[in-house]
């Protein structure tokens, strides 16, 4: 299974970025950053105006670098990306066979992991380092319960090197360690989580960006004191919210694909409900869609925590429960997944289709080491250089910076582009921004799709 869905992901993924279907936000952005730091430079990402490390503590990226020495293929990252989500079904499997004692049925729930919806759309969003907390969460349940303790600190180490927040799991997973496998281990990976957490908000990313925290604006009323005050002061209100737009559904689509099997010992489970109830909470609407990375991280803890609650039924009562996992997963797989045979479908050009082709040749009349402003989906394959832009930056401001919803101003690098290739078709206001800049350029290459300028 693990070796299917690796393959299977590998070939879609990379399907769809040739096909166009990447971007700069977030492919191209991690595709620079990594690439810089191959060759030894900074890291200072042009495609977001940010260091690579200010955008998020994701250190585990540092472990790619030698692989940017041996692979030319700006495919690399998807192809990672899918191998090491696969590997997150091991450890669910080599758990459900400790914790029930069934080799058939731990493979259930391993397959079960891997059909999870949220696990498949993560896979399919781009890039994002996060693609490896479900692996390395899943890593540290299992070697926390087995005693494996080398392999538990390897995974809390990695998982803490991949994005800050994922503090918020590690926490009451070390306290769910303390009370079930070892009280000392578990203390300190609480406290261990804090404080990295705390370091790479107060001293390592404000280092980058200058703020501790670039996403307060998710905290709803207001930042976490109004959220506080409005529990306390009005309920009614924060209810209000919490159901509105599709939270519920959410909810449900996160929690449903197990059956729910889960509540009858909840403990494991819950180790999940800081980061899901954050994910409620957040004004963002990624947060709370299973389309988007920021939930992979909750489903060790809910397919995990299954099996755990599965390991206190007695034998009669765990044949039902088994088959309402097996149900529940093969319903919701089918109804949210993006798996072959899923209701939910997926399209996107393919890389013999003549928008595509063209976008080829057009970004071949653009030198490896030119300064290039690009149309966001042609930055995922011309990130590979010091200074790259998605347009309509640098002209005007636009997702850039520390501030990344600051926008208007001319950035200073506007005058060192050398080369923009841009659709033929624009909507008006990205128009607007090029007629202001056009009397610099001259065509270089117009196929019909693209057109591409260098400077005058």
């Amino acid at each position: 299974m693990v070796v299917l869905y690796a393959l299977y992901f590998s070939q879609r993924t990379v399907g769809v970025h040739n096909g166009l279907g990447t971007s700069a936000f977030d492919f191209g952005l991690y595709d620079q950053g990594i690439w810089l730091l191959s060759r030894g430079h900074s890291p200072f990402v042009t495609l977001m105006g940010r260091n690579l490390f200010g955008d998020h503590s994701s250190f585990i990226l540092l472990l790619l670098v030698p692989l940017y020495w041996i692979f030319s293929t700006t495919s690399l990252l998807f192809v990672v990306q899918s191998v090491v989500v696969a590997i997150g079904a091991l450890p669910v499997y080599w758990f459900s066979r400790q914790r029930l004692r069934s080799e058939p049925l731990a493979a259930v729930m391993a397959a079960v992991y891997l059909v999870h919806p949220s696990i498949g759309w993560t896979n399919l969003e781009n890039f994002h380092p996060d693609a490896a907390l479900g692996t390395f969460v899943a890593v540290a349940i299992w070697a926390a319960y087995a005693g494996k303790w080398r392999w538990y600190w390897v995974a809390v180490v990695l998982a803490l090197s991949v994005k800050e927040d994922v503090a918020f799991v590690l926490i009451p997973l070390g306290l769910w360690v303390a009370a079930k496998a070892d009280r000392k281990r578990g203390l300190i990976t609480s406290v261990a989580s804090f404080a990295t957490m705390a370091a790479m908000f107060l001293v390592v990313m404000r280092s980058f960006t200058g703020v501790v925290f670039r996403n307060s604006w998710r905290i709803p009323f207001g930042g976490v004191g109004g959220l506080l005050k409005t529990a306390f002061t009005q309920p009614t209100k924060l209810m209000s919210y919490l159901w509105s737009e599709d939270r519920p559904a959410y909810v449900w689509q996160m929690l449903a694909p197990v059956g729910f099997v889960f509540l009858y010992e909840p403990s494991l489970a819950a180790v999940g409900v800081v980061m899901l109830a954050s994910n409620v909470v957040s004004t963002f609407w990624y947060q709370h869609q299973i389309h988007y990375h920021y939930s992979i991280v909750m489903v060790p803890c809910i397919v995990m925590g299954t099996v755990w609650a599965l390991g206190k039924f007695s034998r009669p009562a765990r044949r039902w429960a088994s088959a309402c996992i097996v149900v529940s997963s093969l319903v919701c797989g089918y109804l949210w997944s993006p798996l072959p045979l899923a209701r939910t479908t997926t399209t996107s050009w393919t890389s013999d289709m003549p928008p595509v082709v063209a976008a080829r040749e057009s970004m071949s009349h653009v030198p490896e080491d030119a300064v290039v402003a690009a149309y966001h989906s042609l930055t995922a394959h011309m990130a590979r250089r010091v200074t790259i832009y998605s347009f309509p930056n640098p002209f005007t401001r636009n997702l850039y910076g520390p501030d990344v919803f600051a926008g208007g101003d001319r950035l200073p690098g506007a005058d060192a582009v050398e080369y923009v290739i841009l659709p033929v078709n624009m909507d008006e206001a990205a128009q607007k921004v090029w007629n202001a800049e056009k009397d610099r350029f001259h065509v270089v290459d117009d196929n019909g799709w693209w057109v591409v300028y260098q400077r005058n």
